[in-house]
């Protein structure tokens, strides 16, 4: 989701869009949602496919649970699911998939609190400015956003350590390990003219440095200007997903998809920039396939708050569009959309999402808010197609922002876990002769920015 730095403007945007498409139906549009099998009953019911079932549900629970306290993204250690969350974070036992438990919480208020581990090691992104880096810190005075580092050696009782303070916040963060030193990439939006904490002179991204046995030390030793031609405040990067052992990195850059060399990490070198001004709006994030052969580039069209899965938005926008890579450039090969029609009040589009470890083929699953949860399968890249979904109905009591659904879905030794603004922790089984194969791939660790191979 963006932040209210360019919500407004964001949703100007889809408006006229969708206001310009009409109302007819698309005949390339999403199908009635109407196939499925239900669990539950009324509007807040779940649907799945056949192959698809909830396995369990953990909802958002006080200090954490408060109107504005929404779950964002996940991370994963061993037998432990960490969310984010407006509010703070949460740390679950995951050891028994089918009933996991509240390890701790920790109340620390930030938008997004977007989260990602390594060792003892916990990060969150701060993308709002705060009176000071602790956890105690409030908006009255609006002078600090950044980084925020937590040791999690107990997961009992997750400390605070220290914070590093990074030019227009930190939207979302990315990180990089090498040996003793994890360096973690920092994605912000452009500058404001009468913002403290974010200048005009803001470059696209940052490079903090992390040394892991001394994480009060950490600092920013980088802001490499990957758009030297932009005019300064002028964008920035969504989101960017490392894969250090090809070192490739890909980076959606609110108008612009890049392809990265990190073979130096603290010095990222534009291989290739590349515009999608027909079909994309805000390069949200990007997802490599195993070999890194493709990318997969998401498109937030309205921002996130905005219903964009209806009959009058074609299913090239708020979409995936599916890139491969063919002697060292991007060439573009098919779009992906979620294919069932959401409702009006429900906020609907391209979201957080990871691949499903299928050796030899492309398999991805991806939260959609309101949409749900949809697996896919683009080993064909022209022709990718969903094998699996949930979802659950429209959220009762949204009022005037009906945000709602899932934030992130990511699977994880055996299970998809997804992370929903509202109800809170889903775990989600997919019994498939496609995906479970995945189930003997077995991973000690899991923040999807940071791709390992499987």
């Amino acid at each position: 989701m963006i932040s209210a730095r360019v919500r407004g403007a964001v949703l100007c945007a889809v408006a006229l869009l969708v206001s310009a498409c009409g109302s007819g139906s698309d005949p390339g549009g999403p199908t009635p949602r109407s196939a499925g099998t239900s669990q539950g009953s009324g509007d807040d019911a779940v649907m799945t496919s056949s192959n698809v079932k909830l396995v369990a549900n953990v909802p958002r629970a006080a200090p954490l649970n408060n109107e504005m306290d929404w779950n964002t993204d996940l991370a994963f250690q061993g037998d432990y699911a960490f969310v984010g969350n407006f509010g703070g974070f949460s740390v679950y036992d995951i050891s028994d998939p089918a009933r996991p438990r509240t390890v701790s919480q920790v109340a620390c208020p930030a938008q997004q609190n977007d989260v990602s581990v390594y060792g003892d090691l916990l990060i969150l992104s701060v993308d709002e400015p705060r009176s000071d880096a602790g956890c105690g810190s409030d908006e009255d005075t609006r002078a600090w956003e950044g980084l925020r580092i937590f040791d999690i050696s107990d997961k009992t009782h997750p400390t605070y350590v220290s914070s590093v303070a990074t030019e227009c916040g930190s939207h979302t963060h990315t990180m990089v390990p090498q040996g003793e030193t994890l360096y973690v990439y920092v994605s912000s939006p452009g500058g404001e003219a009468d913002s403290a904490t974010c200048t005009p002179e803001h470059q696209v991204i940052q490079v903090v440095e992390i040394p892991v046995k001394d994480p009060r030390s950490a600092r920013v030793v980088a802001r490499p200007n990957i758009f030297p031609e932009r005019q300064k405040g002028s964008g920035g990067c969504h989101d960017i997903t490392a894969y250090p052992e090809k070192k490739l990195a890909a980076a959606a850059c609110f108008g612009d998809g890049v392809l990265l060399d990190i073979s130096d990490p603290v010095n990222p070198r534009v291989l290739q920039q590349i515009r999608d001004e027909t079909n994309f709006q805000i390069w949200h994030s990007a997802t490599f396939n195993n070999d890194a052969t493709k990318v997969v580039f998401s498109d937030e069209l309205g921002g996130g708050s905005a219903p964009t899965c209806d009959r009058n938005t074609p299913q090239t926008k708020g979409a995936n569009a599916i890139y491969d890579i063919v002697d060292g450039r991007l060439e573009r090969r098919g779009y992906f959309k979620m294919p069932r029609e959401q409702q009006r009040e429900e906020n609907c589009v391209a979201h957080n999402g990871s691949l499903v470890p299928v050796p030899g083929k492309d398999v991805m699953v991806q939260a959609w808010y309101q949409g749900g949860v949809s697996i896919w399968d683009f080993t064909d890249s022209s022709a990718p197609r969903e094998i699996g979904f949930f979802e659950r109905g429209p959220y009762p009591d949204g009022g005037d922002d009906p945000v709602a659904g899932s934030w992130s879905a990511y699977y994880y030794n055996g299970y998809i876990y997804s992370s929903d603004i509202r109800e809170g922790l889903d775990v989600i089984s997919i019994d498939d002769p496609l995906t479970n194969p995945a189930k003997k791939v077995k991973m000690d660790d899991f923040n999807v920015q940071t791709q390992k191979s499987y």
